[in-house]
């Protein structure tokens, strides 16, 4: 297997930044430094921990700490520390969501494939799967775990996240250069660029890389929600990729994309997830969160 590539590149505004890929999205360090030893050592450091990351909770690998929970299967099994740690932060977001965040959730995938084409599934189908999902069928007495047969863990919706915010405390420990991590559009910046604010562009749905809007980032996280990419289109509806876990159908009239700023990006990726899984009442639930936000319809 070929091992992982990271390149780096000069940009403007005397920045350099360490380019990569990890968690299926494209990844970059920005350094505002001209010093390409110090740009190689900080995206190394980040990359390393984002593909460690990757290797270790990827459903997609056999050697996973989610492969080994899947092969126990209905069997007590005990987490290391760090897995124990983002267990129960995925069981308070179920709850403090009722149930709206859930990481039991990715079971549904075997019904819906949003690859943009018109095959939506029956009702019996999805319906037939709903008694898989649900944290609150696993049995979670922090460090054990068991998780019933024939259902599944899926951290994708906090992975990146977790990714960027482990990256930028690594990085921070390292240098007193400004930077900025981004994986995927997810991102944190440790201090503003000698040249004032980092500027951060949102993209505009169904576009390739085309902003509608700039945002200043000073310090802080900035995350995106969205479902430009994974859709499907039946007779004039589009169904996009964010499923309701309580009924296992696409949330109906949620924005295309939602924008929040936290202090961390786990912070920050959990409410723009929650804001869309409230579909219509995204606005609403970001208000009552006092955070700051962008919504785009």
């Amino acid at each position: 297997m070929t091992a992982p590539a990271m390149t780096i590149e000069r940009r403007d505004g005397g920045l350099m930044a360490a380019c990569f890929t990890a968690m299926a999205s494209p990844c970059e360090v920005l350094v505002a430094s001209s010093d390409e030893p110090l740009v190689r050592e900080l995206g190394s450091l980040a990359a390393q921990e984002a593909w460690r990351i990757e290797r270790k909770y990827s459903r997609y690998r056999d050697d996973s700490v989610i492969a080994a929970i899947q092969r126990a299967a209905g069997r007590q099994i005990e987490l290391d520390a760090e897995s124990a740690g983002l267990i129960e932060f995925a069981a308070q977001c179920f709850e403090i969501s009722d149930g709206l965040f859930d990481i039991t959730s990715g079971v549904l995938r075997r019904a819906w494939k949003f690859d943009g084409s018109d095959r939506v599934p029956s009702a019996e189908t999805v319906r037939a799967l709903l008694p898989l999902v649900g944290f609150d069928k696993l049995r979670w007495q922090s460090p054990y775990l068991t998780v019933p047969p024939g259902m599944e863990l899926d951290l994708g919706g906090i992975g990146k996240e977790y990714a960027v915010d482990r990256a930028h405390d690594l990085l921070h420990g390292r240098s007193a250069v400004p930077f900025l991590v981004n994986f995927g559009g997810d991102l944190r910046a440790d201090r503003a660029a000698p040249h004032g604010a980092w500027q951060i562009g949102v993209e505009r749905p169904d576009s390739e890389r085309e902003a509608i809007m700039i945002l200043q980032l000073e310090r802080g996280a900035l995350t995106t929600s969205g479902d430009s990419r994974r859709f499907l289109l039946r007779e004039g509806r589009r169904y996009g990729h964010i499923l309701d876990p309580r009924t296992g159908w696409p949330v109906v009239g949620a924005p295309r994309s939602v924008t929040v700023a936290g202090s961390s990006c786990t912070e920050a990726g959990l409410l723009s997830t929650l804001a869309l899984l409230h579909g219509a009442e995204a606005r609403a639930f970001l208000e009552e969160q006092g955070v700051r936000y962008w919504v785009v319809d």
